[in-house]
Order: C-alpha cells, then sequence, then structure tokens
C-alpha cells in the first residue's frame, strides 16, 4: 500500500522534478559557488512549508520535514556541485557556464531529493518521526570535501539524526537497477604533493647540473614499487599521479617540478603504512640522486561504510521499488572517494548505486563519471526518488 502511495505520488511530480535537473544542469556551479542552486533549493523547501536552513557549511541548505507521528530522524544527503569541464553531451539543456558541466550527476542528486522531498511531505500522515533533507555543497573539494562544514555547523543536529542515506548515479549499471553491499563502498582519497628542487644547466651540459625531470621520473616509478611490495595482494591501493610540471625550455635541466597526485585505499592500517613510506621513499630517492624536496600528503575522505543494519533495511526497501532483480549485489567497493563518507563516520549509514546507463547500451559505450559526454539516463530518476522516499519511510519505522 505504502509502496502503491509513492508510485502515484512521483507520477504526479516527476515533470517536476525532471524540470529541475534539467534547469539544474543548464547552470552548473563549482564548489562552493552553488548559490543560484541553493537558492532554488531553499525557495522550494520553504514552498513545501518545511524548516529550512541556509549557508549550512558554506552554501549548503538543509530542509526539516516533522512528521504528524513521534519517532526518531533520518537523514536524506544530496549533493549540489559541478565540475571544471566543458561539456560535450549535445543534449537541449547543455550548460550555458562554459568550461563547467555535471559531469558526475549532483544535478540528478539534487533533483532527486527535490522530488523526494515533495513526495514525502504530502505523506506526513505516514511519517513516524522527522526526515532533514541536506543538500551539501563541494562534494568534489577534495581532499576537505563540503560535508565537513556542514557537519561542523549541525547539519546532524537539531534533531539528532539517527541514521543517513545517500545515492549516487551509477553508469555501469543499467536502469533500473540499485546497488548496494555491506561494508565498504568506497576508497579513502587522499591528495599528495610533491616539489623536488634540483639544480639547472645547459642541456648539452648535464653533468653540471641536477635534473629534476629524471629524479621525477624515478619518484613516479618508486611510487608504484611502494604499492606491489608493500600491499598485500588481497587488499587494494592506488598512488597515482596525475600532473607534473616543471622545466622552463627544451634545451635547459629543469631545477624544480611539482608532482601532484592521489592515493586511494580501502584499510585505514593500509592507509597509514602508505602515508608513512611515501615521505621515506621520495626523500630517499630525491636526496640519492642529489636533490631536495617537500612532500605533502594531506588526508583526505575516508571510506563509505554501510552499516549492517541500515543496509539490510535499505535492500529491501530496494526489493519494494525494483525487486530481486533490481536488487544488484555490489561484490567489490570502488576505489572512488565520495565524502559522503564524514556523513557515515558520525552515524549509521547506507549509499546506493542507481543505475542510469540507459537499456541496450552496453557498459563500455556509455560515458563513465566525470567523462565530458556523461548524462544519465532521464528514467533513472523516478527510480532514485521513489527509493529514496521508500528507505527513508522504512529506516524512520527500524532505527531507534
Amino acid at each position: 500500500m505504502l509502496n502503491g502511495k509513492i508510485k502515484k505520488l512521483e507520477e504526479k511530480y516527476r515533470e517536476t522534478y525532471l524540470e529541475y535537473w534539467r534547469d539544474i544542469h543548464k547552470h552548473p556551479e563549482l564548489s562552493y559557488k552553488e548559490k543560484r542552486t541553493a537558492s532554488k533549493v531553499a525557495d522550494i523547501l520553504n514552498s513545501l512549508g518545511m524548516e529550512v536552513n541556509t549557508e549550512i557549511g558554506g552554501t549548503g541548505v538543509t530542509g526539516l520535514l516533522r512528521g504528524e507521528k513521534e519517532g526518531p530522524a533520518v537523514a536524506l544527503r544530496a549533493d549540489m556541485d559541478a565540475l571544471q569541464i566543458k561539456e560535450e553531451t549535445g543534449c537541449e539543456f547543455t550548460s550555458e557556464n562554459e568550461g563547467v558541466m555535471h559531469a558526475c550527476g549532483h544535478d540528478s542528486h539534487t533533483a532527486m531529493l527535490l522530488g523526494t522531498a515533495h513526495i514525502l511531505s504530502e505523506m506526513k500522515d505516514q511519517i513516524r518521526g522527522t526526515i532533514k533533507f541536506i543538500f551539501q555543497p563541494a562534494e568534489e573539494y577534495s581532499p576537505t570535501g563540503g560535508a565537513p562544514g556542514m557537519i561542523k555547523d549541525g547539519a546532524l543536529e537539531n534533531p539528532d539524526v539517527s541514521a543517513i542515506l545517500g545515492v549516487h548515479v551509477w553508469p555501469t549499471l543499467q536502469t533500473g537497477q540499485l546497488g548496494i553491499r555491506e561494508g565498504v563502498m568506497s576508497a579513502a582519497s587522499d591528495r599528495l604533493q610533491i616539489s623536488i628542487n634540483g639544480k639547472s644547466t645547459h642541456a648539452a651540459t648535464p653533468e653540471f647540473g641536477i635534473d629534476a625531470v629524471v629524479i621525477a621520473s624515478e619518484v613516479v616509478s618508486g611510487l608504484q614499487t611502494l604499492v606491489s611490495r608493500n600491499v598485500s595482494p588481497l587488499d587494494s591501493a592506488v598512488i597515482t599521479i596525475g600532473k607534473i610540471n616543471g622545466g622552463t625550455r627544451y634545451n635547459i635541466v629543469a631545477d624544480e617540478v611539482e608532482l601532484d597526485g592521489t592515493v586511494r585505499t580501502f584499510d585505514p592500517a593500509t592507509r597509514k603504512m602508505l602515508s608513512e613510506k611515501i615521505s621515506g621513499i621520495v626523500q630517499g630517492t630525491v636526496q640519492g640522486m642529489g636533490g631536495t624536496c617537500e612532500v605533502n600528503y594531506r588526508w583526505g575522505y575516508p571510506s563509505v561504510m554501510n552499516d549492517p543494519e541500515i543496509t539490510s533495511t535499505v535492500s529491501r526497501s530496494i526489493n519494494k521499488v525494483v525487486g530481486k532483480e533490481g536488487l544488484f549485489k555490489i561484490d567489490k567497493p570502488n576505489l572512488g572517494g565520495e565524502d559522503f563518507a564524514f556523513f557515515a563516520e558520525k552515524v549509521p549509514s547506507a549509499f546506493v548505486w542507481v543505475g542510469c546507463r540507459p537499456e541496450n547500451t552496453p557498459a563500455e559505450n556509455f560515458p563513465k563519471l566525470h567523462n565530458n559526454s556523461f548524462l544519465p539516463d532521464e528514467n533513472a530518476l523516478p527510480i532514485g526518488v521513489r527509493y529514496l522516499c521508500q528507505a527513508a519511510l522504512d529506516t524512520l519505522e527500524e532505527v531507534k
């Protein structure tokens, strides 16, 4: 009966929240600049009669929906920021902000949560407790993220939240699938920045200089060996140097090189070990070749950890929405970073992947997250909305 009511209301508000999605997609905003998006969100929540707070953790917004029955509080979270990528989707509502696009689906997350807000606002008599809607800025602002600021400003308080749920559109899953696993869902995501200093000289007389480019090459290779010989084959870790800047001219030995990269791990012990060993191997390599260096290892997002009890609850919610055939049991966690993890450290949580790859489109042919052609299947959003509604109500019934 409850599932039928959700489905009926979802159909009623479908075009409303899909239009929100198109509008937000058309006007993407970078981390901590989500002023237009935040204003739109706040206006909608206010129109639904919620208790709304703005400028939480910067540009964050929260809305409080109190049910007609006494009970606990559960939070639902969506992220709002876009990426510095030039859009190439060719869709009718393509980005009007040159060089910025919603390449990670945060526009769809925000729209789905707004759709959920419309539906649950009409179901107050079914709500046992309170639902807090959290619209978060700066998920892409690695390594700090926007979640810590919202937590600091009390997003999980007044009332205290007993559980939090989140979703992310997922292009490797087909529309109609919802993916979940107990325990680790994503990797810890740390930032690694290295400055290497050598001595410049003419390219024809390298013996008079200290080549920072050659040293940097050895450092990059050494970091890969660090993983292969210090991390168990049964564990996982990735060290990627994604950016190298150095040198001034083709015929001058470079005296300075900057390396910028990321370290991804699942196990906290592996994370700690790598953070300590990286500095040692970099310092040893650089000094051994006559240079000097500075290593800046910045701890970023922890791993998203799905609570066993909440995972069990929302798995039943998934069955109600898409049936057993639509429940995708995730075998291995993803090495991507996700700052929902900061919320998950504070309260029991469940993070779910919403399949968004159109039917009959092979996974290898569908653009992945952070690609300039990524656009989730429109038909995925109704499934995400129905899941959020169902999971919120089911979680309220089961948490203490």
